[in-house]
This record gives C-alpha cells, sequence and structure tokens, in this order.
C-alpha cells in the first residue's frame, strides 16, 4: 500500500496515485498544476492555503488505503 507524509514534494504524491489531485483541489488547493506548487512540499503548500497539513495528509492516504 502506498502511502505520504507531509513533508512530500506535491508533484511526488502526485505521481503515487494521480487520484490525489482532486483531493487536493477538493480541499482547495486549485493551484496544483501550478510549476511553483510541484516544487512544494505538502506541508508548505497547506500552510500557504490555510489548512491543516495533518489533516490533509490523513485524507489522501485513507484514500490511497481504500485502493
Amino acid at each position: 500500500m502506498a502511502s505520504i507524509s507531509k513533508d512530500m514534494v506535491i508533484a511526488d504524491i502526485i505521481s503515487i496515485d494521480r487520484g490525489v489531485i482532486p483531493i487536493l483541489m477538493n480541499e482547495g488547493m486549485h493551484c496544483v498544476g501550478c510549476p511553483s506548487a510541484q516544487g512544494e512540499t505538502l506541508e508548505e503548500a497547506a500552510m500557504v492555503h490555510g489548512m491543516d497539513a495533518d489533516k490533509l495528509t490523513d485524507h489522501i492516504n485513507e484514500y490511497l488505503a481504500d485502493k
């Protein structure tokens, strides 16, 4: 089973499973395709968007676990 951590770069997270993109967008991270966003860690991007990185990480890992 794949899993991610909040210190992973968004591009690496997306490369694990492109199904993560709708999760990020639904959470309010609409700039997922932006080149600068691709190089940010999930934690950095969450901070910029006022999100809880731990909750977002858990949400993505739940999605990955259910696959």
